[in-house]
């Protein structure tokens, strides 16, 4: 859904928390030249703020913390990420935003500032004038609508951007808690394209949503 931190931790999407399993780009990031906002405040308490390098610690105890959940859709939840290497993958995540190319965000609840309910990005690896959103939500969080309202939120966001024209979420077919996700949201299913099974719970045929302006 999907992916917040995928192929790297960078990228990824989602897990039975509402998300998708990461997808091999065809080309290299496209560039936007506008940016979301940093800051995106939801019904129910809920942010969607910018990543930053700050955010490293407390991103890796979310991971760290999530593993198994995360497991079966996400081929970088295989082990558990170093401290060291979140840390490069956020200061990566941030010449990203300052590119253009991909925009990573961290969700908290206005009672809990500072813990990480769950990862979100838009990322331009699906080539002009798309952007893909990924996430992962964290297993005690599961069932609270945050994957819903923060991917609605960030497809508002994406359509809203210049160039932007059409927003995708991908997801593995036997993920069905990261496919109901563009469902709720209005996304068409566009295709069902195969693609390498590169973790434990995917069958290697992907169901490609997608939204336009």
């Amino acid at each position: 859904m999907s992916r917040a931190q995928s192929r790297s931790c960078e990228r990824a999407r989602a897990a039975p928390a509402g998300t998708a399993a990461p997808a091999v780009p065809t080309e290299a990031p496209e560039a936007t030249t506008g940016r979301p906002p940093e800051l995106l405040r939801l019904p129910g308490g809920l942010r969607l703020h910018r990543r930053r390098s700050a955010h490293a610690p407390a991103l890796n105890r979310a991971v760290r913390a999530n593993l198994e959940h995360l497991r079966p859709w996400m081929e970088w939840a295989a082990e558990a990420p170093t401290r060291a290497r979140t840390a490069e993958l956020t200061r990566a995540g941030t010449a990203a935003w300052e590119a253009g190319t991909d925009f990573m965000y961290l969700a908290d609840l206005d009672d809990a500032p500072g813990r990480v309910v769950g990862a979100f990005g838009l990322h331009g690896r699906i080539g002009p004038g798309a952007l893909e959103i990924g996430y992962w939500v964290a297993a005690r969080h599961v069932g609270r609508g945050i994957a819903t309202a923060a991917a609605g939120a960030l497809t508002e966001a994406a359509l809203a951007l210049p160039g932007i024209a059409r927003v995708e979420i991908r997801c593995d077919q036997a993920n069905g808690a990261s496919a109901a996700v563009p469902r709720k949201l209005g996304y068409r299913l566009d295709r069902v394209a195969k693609a390498a099974a590169r973790a434990p719970g995917e069958t290697g045929r992907q169901l490609v949503w997608v939204k336009e302006r």
